[in-house]
């Protein structure tokens, strides 16, 4: 694999788009253990994102059904139409966060950095089995966090609202080419089941967030202006905030159903539209 790799970036003397966030994964036994931990089959569609030269995709098309490979830089597009004949792989050129998903029921990725928010965001809107990622370390702490810890963000809560997140390994940054400044870390997601996921409104957690140590209450009054609500409005509603659930409780200790809680009050409230 690794020589496989080196040997295209020789060929076609690539360097890396840093602004594509481009680290390729050259450590065979990781690629394979991240391949086990999605537990594929014959009958599995798995999504990639960020192919780029083909070493861990070579690796899920030997094990799964069909592997649809998303890949923006046309560079690497072109390579991996060249270099690959894989029957059962579909590489799809363009943005992650824009192409509309094929089909899939897993995702196995080492993910461009810059997207990890979004793309995250985007796989817990889909339906899917299981989802075996890659990101940079911090992120990934952030996205296991639990209440009350000091890396809990808007991130740990969504995802805890939609599915169960581990945080299964930590990779060094010579594991990378080229190698990145920070350390990185394998998650495994699954999402919960359909009646145990919560929907909540991304304005009021963003608007709670945006002070995360400040209590509810705080928060709520800081940011009013992110739940729509003019200066007028705000003064007509302040009184009504004082009865809101959990209100001294730390923003960064909520639940996602606190924050259900007090997404149903301020509703039926009128205070959310």
């Amino acid at each position: 694999m690794r020589e496989r790799l080196f040997s295209l970036i020789s060929k076609y003397h690539l360097k890396a788009n840093s602004d594509l966030g481009q680290n390729f994964l050259v450590v065979p036994d990781i690629i394979e253990r991240n391949v086990e931990r999605a537990e594929l089959g014959e009958k599995d569609s798995v999504l990639e994102v960020g192919p780029g030269l083909g070493v861990l995709t070579d690796a899920l098309s030997r094990r799964a059904g069909k592997v649809y490979a998303i890949e923006k830089d046309r560079r690497l597009v072109e390579i991996l139409r060249a270099e690959y004949d894989w029957p059962n792989v579909e590489i799809i050129e363009g943005d992650a966060l824009k192409v509309d998903f094929p089909r899939f029921n897993k995702i196995v990725s080492n993910l461009p950095y810059q997207i990890s928010s979004p793309i995250t965001f985007r796989f817990l809107r889909h339906e899917f089995d299981r989802a075996v990622l890659i990101y940079q370390l911090e992120f990934a702490r952030r996205m296991v966090a639990e209440p009350g810890d000091k890396n809990y963000s808007r991130l740990s809560l969504m995802v805890r609202a939609k599915a169960y997140a581990e945080l299964v390994e930590r990779i060094g940054r010579g594991a990378f080419w080229p190698r990145p400044k920070v350390d990185s870390a394998v998650i495994v997601l699954e999402p919960r089941p359909r009646d145990e996921r919560i929907e909540l409104n991304e304005d009021l957690v963003r608007a709670l967030f945006q002070h995360r140590r400040s209590t509810v209450l705080a928060a709520l009054k800081k940011s009013h202006h992110m739940l729509g609500l003019s200066k007028e409005e705000f003064k007509r509603v302040r009184g009504l905030l004082e009865a809101v659930p959990h209100a001294g409780k730390r923003v960064f200790q909520l639940t996602p159903l606190e924050v259900r809680d007090i997404e149903e009050f301020l509703s039926a409230e009128g205070v959310l539209g």
